[in-house]
């Protein structure tokens, strides 16, 4: 059996950053507060604290996302309203806020997103970071039909995907976090 793009650890790998003024414990603030996530996110549209102290290490967020028809429209990705669990896995205020998808019988996943700060001389850096080692349950059944050319299209598509959603999303949360 050859090896699979799929099969390559870290699958995505990402980063990007932007400065926002205020301070990194006012960022931290609201990067935290995964409910209000409709905010600024690309595709969760909130969701809900299930399991432990709200944004404490340990607890789990059950968000509610909505993808479009658009969104690497040629890939068999679940489109619509559906939705995810992650355990927080990070929570220092002021410097880091990660949080790790879990499976649909909520095992852990090597998937994890997260927030980093950092203060600057006014204001803050906030840095979004996503990584994948292995593919998750999720990325297995998308590709389970593809080829291994359509593997690899899907991958530097949704790694484009992504990068555009960090971006998007970083750019949103310094509109909302410098309107207040």
């Amino acid at each position: 059996m050859s090896e699979s793009i799929i099969d390559n650890s870290p699958l995505f790998e990402l980063r990007a950053d932007i400065a926002v003024s205020a301070t990194p414990k006012e960022v931290y603030a609201v990067v935290s507060d995964l409910p209000r996530s409709a905010e600024w996110s690309p595709e969760c549209r909130g969701g809900e604290w299930i399991d432990g102290e709200p944004a404490a290490v340990g607890t789990i967020f059950r968000g509610e996302n909505l993808r479009s028809e658009e969104v690497v429209a040629w890939a068999p990705l679940v489109r619509g309203t559906w939705y995810t669990e992650a355990r927080v896995t990070a929570a220092e205020p002021g410097v880091t806020f990660r949080w790790m998808m879990l499976s649909h019988a909520q095992d852990d996943q090597e998937s994890v997103w997260g927030f980093d700060i950092e203060p600057l001389a006014e204001g803050s850096r906030l840095v979004h970071h996503f990584r994948m080692g292995k593919a998750t349950a999720g990325i297995h059944k998308i590709v389970s039909e593809l080829d291994e050319d359509a593997r690899k299209r899907f991958v530097a598509d949704w790694t484009a995907k992504l990068e555009r959603d960090l971006d998007d999303t970083l750019k949103r949360i310094k509109d909302v976090i410098e309107s207040a």
